[in-house]
């Protein structure tokens, strides 16, 4: 299995994305998959593309039309956190990530309901995983076009405002292809967090096409 991750940021960079590419390469080591980090235009050639909190406008025209092909034939994607403050300008990418980030309070810890424990993402959680990190409310709740897996519960947390269904972590086909986004991610403390990185396992062997979703 080949693992891409790409950072590249055209807004607000995040402080931990070293930490997460650190933490995916662990994973690669520790689990036998390639890994490479790019901030550069690519043209997909792996298994799974991870979007590493990658922030506006990042692919020109022709590495959008590469980049939807890839994943429309089969490819797979893996977004965090800042992945869904990415490419506004670019519909087909709203859909694949499945909702756009909006705003968000302070850092917090707030409580994670596990909604689907059956996912290779997600079975591991408890049914509530508390926790802290900067907790995204989207512009559109995702639910319909996506499976769930995670919500957050906003009575444990100040600022919220989605209300009562707050999809945080979810997953869906694209085409022949997988997509996998969560919310979580935006501090470097989350990559050393031996539930964290299981989630981002069983993600990154989801969207390969390595585990079925159940």
């Amino acid at each position: 299995m080949r693992v891409l991750v790409f950072s590249k940021t055209a807004g607000y960079r995040h402080d931990s994305i070293p930490a997460g590419i650190r933490a995916i390469r662990e994973l690669g080591a520790a689990h036998g998959f390639d890994v490479t980090a790019t901030e550069d235009a690519f043209t997909p050639a792996h298994d799974v593309v991870v979007f590493l909190s990658t922030s506006g406008e990042v692919l020109d025209a022709a590495r959008q039309a590469a980049f939807e092909s890839y994943v429309e034939e089969g490819g797979g994607y893996v977004g965090i956190h800042a992945a869904a403050d990415t490419g506004y300008a670019w519909p087909w990418y709203g859909e694949l990530v499945g909702a756009r980030f909006k705003t968000h309070p302070e850092i917090q810890q707030a409580r994670f309901v596990t909604e689907d424990g059956t996912h290779p993402a997600t079975a591991h959680l408890p049914p509530v995983w508390t926790r802290t990190d900067e907790l995204y409310d989207f512009r559109a709740n995702p639910r319909g076009r996506v499976r769930v897996l995670q919500t957050l519960d906003e009575s444990s947390y100040t600022g919220g405002g989605m209300g009562a269904d707050h999809p945080i972590t979810w997953c869906h086909p694209q085409g022949r292809g997988r997509a996998f986004y969560t919310g979580l991610g935006h501090t470097s403390e989350s990559y050393a967090d031996p539930a964290f990185r299981a989630l981002l396992l069983g993600a990154i062997r989801y969207a390969a096409g390595v585990l079925p979703a159940a």
